[in-house]
């Protein structure tokens, strides 16, 4: 059952693929705010899957977040998402980032419930 308060933490390692300069969101050899953004995308996903009926997933719709702090390479970053409310498919979650205890940033995620078969009859 979806319900305020559950949460989910994952965690990367920051490697090569991970940084600005490989993903072109910047040019130098640190996280890319993107990565960054996929991370928390991922804690909100987990952070209620287990909830879902058989044939359901979640998609992102909307986020927003600060990255406060830069990360090299071979630093573990992990990112906690909170779902705060459920209001039909919709599902805000509260997102903060760490790497080794400092924040790295925090924000807003909004994920929808989605029906796998007739979402992805969508594609063209």
């Amino acid at each position: 059952m979806l319900k305020e308060g559950l949460s989910f933490t994952s965690k990367m390692n920051v490697t090569t693929e991970k940084t600005a300069l490989a993903i072109g969101s910047g040019d130098l050899p640190i996280l890319a705010t993107p990565a960054l953004l996929a991370l928390m995308e991922n804690a909100a996903m987990n952070a209620v899957v287990h909830e879902l009926e058989d044939g359901q997933s979640t998609v992102g719709g909307e986020i927003s977040s600060s990255h406060v702090k830069p990360t090299g390479l071979g630093k573990q970053v992990s990112a906690t998402a909170t779902l705060i409310k459920v209001e039909g498919r919709k599902l805000y979650f509260r997102v903060i980032a760490h790497e080794d205890g400092k924040l790295l940033g925090e924000g807003t995620h909004l994920r929808f419930v989605v029906d796998k078969v007739r979402f992805l009859s969508k594609l063209t």
